[in-house]
């Protein structure tokens, strides 16, 4: 379905939000919106919300299956305005968001379904799922000069760490069960990255309530929905698989003619497969069995 605007939406699409999960698809560009939809709507979400420009052409059964919203993802705070609309405009229900070319990934989810992981992470008293952001990237650069290939996708096998999250309100003590994720394009080519977008984790799965904002970090104003895991034991996590650093990188001017090549001696090729992620601890399933 096609609205006018968000405000359109807002005021027409109410059924849209009443029933979770929900998928929201922020396009930034042209590149893979159609796989990143088909994607996700697989994963088993009940609408699927893409913000796009009025230059994105879908294939019209795939067009049918969507809920279009015009919006500039250019424009300032663009991300938090968006997913704070939605938010202050859905009732108690679970949200997901995204970029276009990011593709969300958790345990065993070949066979399980988004919902049947939300309910399980509910029976765990738990509101939010914790999204590592996993960057894509071609193996060849020469053949595919904007870095992305679904056929000739890689990622890093290693080079993945955390820091502790300081409280600036409690004299820079560490938060409790937070942390700062970094790895990837992010950590290998930082000298082009700015300080504040070098970390990989994002909580990007939650449960929607009255008063919840997102902020420009990719953390919300609840605390404890920034956390990892609950205090007793450890929590399912998820993996989103991201061309989006690899896409800036090689679009900006300042660092395309740095990267020959985005390959090193801990690169793989990625098998689009949730085990791979669960091999290589870029998630973690918890007590999901």
């Amino acid at each position: 379905m096609q609205y006018t605007d968000l405000a359109d939406f807002i005021k027409t699409g109410s059924e849209v939000l009443a029933r979770g999960p929900i998928a929201l698809i922020l396009v930034e560009d042209l590149v893979e919106v159609d796989t990143c939809i088909r994607h996700h709507q697989q994963l088993g979400f009940k609408s699927v919300l893409v913000f796009a420009p009025d230059e994105l052409k879908l294939p019209k059964n795939l067009d049918e299956l969507i809920h279009r919203i015009p919006y500039d993802m250019m424009a300032e705070n663009a991300m938090e305005v968006a997913v704070n609309t939605i938010i202050d405009a859905a009732p108690d229900i679970w949200v997901y968001y995204c970029y276009n070319a990011e593709y969300l990934f958790y345990p065993f989810n070949e066979t399980r379904s988004v919902g049947e992981m939300i309910a399980f992470s509910m029976e765990e008293r738990r509101s939010s799922i914790l999204t590592y952001v996993v960057d894509l990237y071609a193996g060849d650069l020469g053949d595919f000069p904007d870095a992305v290939s679904l056929e000739d996708a890689h990622l890093d096998k290693s080079g993945y760490y955390a820091l502790a999250r300081a409280d600036a309100a409690n004299n820079g003590h560490p938060k409790e069960r937070q942390l700062d994720f970094y790895g990837g394009l992010r950590w290998r080519f930082e000298e082009h990255i700015p300080a504040a977008r070098r970390k990989i984790d994002r909580v990007a799965l939650f449960r929607n309530k009255k008063g919840l904002k997102i902020r420009a970090d990719h953390t919300f104003n609840d605390e404890e929905y920034n956390t990892y895991s609950c205090e007793w034991h450890h929590n399912i996590t998820a993996s989103i698989c991201s061309f989006r650093t690899a896409k800036a990188l090689k679009r900006n001017p300042g660092s395309t003619f740095d990267i020959e090549t985005f390959r090193w001696h801990n690169s793989t090729e990625f098998e689009w497969h949730s085990q791979q992620l669960l091999d290589l601890g870029l998630m973690e399933p918890g007590q999901w069995f």
